[in-house]
């Protein structure tokens, strides 16, 4: 679900109602490890473009 995830959110990406509940979905799916990879895959590819989306999105994830 991982890649699936990584696949998904760049297609999503152009709108940040799309891009917040296909993320959240994701985050859902994946086992606790998973998300932390997610969390900072996500980093370094959205924090530019949705900052306080991650924010709320993995509130209390740390890398």
């Amino acid at each position: 679900m991982l890649e699936y995830a990584k696949v998904i959110l760049p297609k999503v990406s152009f709108s940040r109602e799309l891009f917040n509940k296909e993320l959240n979905k994701c985050i859902g799916w994946l086992e606790e490890d998973q998300v932390r990879e997610l969390f900072v895959w996500c980093n370094e590819n959205f924090k530019e473009m949705y900052p306080d989306v991650l924010s709320k999105a993995f509130a209390g994830i740390a890398a």
